[in-house]
């Protein structure tokens, strides 16, 4: 049995739910979400609250785990909303935002133009930090990705794009015969 799965979602106030068929709708003060939901699951619309449960699927138990997570992940996109910190590090290196357009100078020859996907906003400090927002957690995280997967950040001296929590585990660099 899922524990995460049997959980209940509370519906917080000003958000309203629409079941039809295999799709969900939620819709919040922050935007809308739609998602189609797998078949091997049940999911019951209450007043106040969404339960997940068990169909006849042979891996229902991991659906029903996968579907109340992606439906609490909607409510609180659609709520709170989801960020992503990516700093940068390096000398030159630096962003800037024109638009829907980040521009990249990461020490190629070239600057790099990142269009941002819809539903996403950027904002860059002291162009050395990128904030990504949005309310769809999978899109936010894929476009931090996306951003990082530009300049990776070395083990040797830390150059390229990180996440702001993320811990880069340094090398030694060569040293001489002694």
């Amino acid at each position: 049995m899922s524990r995460i799965g049997k959980k209940p979602i509370d519906i917080p106030s000003g958000v309203k739910v629409a079941l039809k068929d295999l799709t969900i709708d939620v819709q919040g003060p922050n935007g809308k979400l739609s998602r189609d939901l797998p078949e091997g699951v049940n999911v019951q619309v209450e007043a106040d609250q969404i339960l997940v449960q068990q169909g006849e699927a042979s891996n229902a138990n991991a659906l029903q785990g996968l579907t109340r997570t992606l439906v609490a992940n909607m409510i609180e996109g659609v709520t709170k909303g989801f960020t992503r910190i990516l700093e940068i590090n390096g000398v030159g290196y630096r962003a800037e935002i024109k638009g829907k357009v980040l521009n990249l100078a990461l020490g190629y020859s070239h600057p790099i133009e990142y269009a941002l996907p819809e539903g996403i906003s950027v904002e860059v400090e002291k162009q050395t930090k990128i904030t990504v927002k949005g309310i769809d957690k999978e899109v936010v995280g894929a476009t931090a990705a996306k951003i990082r997967s530009f300049r990776e950040p070395e083990p040797y001296k830390g150059k390229g794009i990180k996440y702001a929590d993320e811990k880069i585990i340094r090398k030694a660099g060569k040293t001489g015969k002694k």
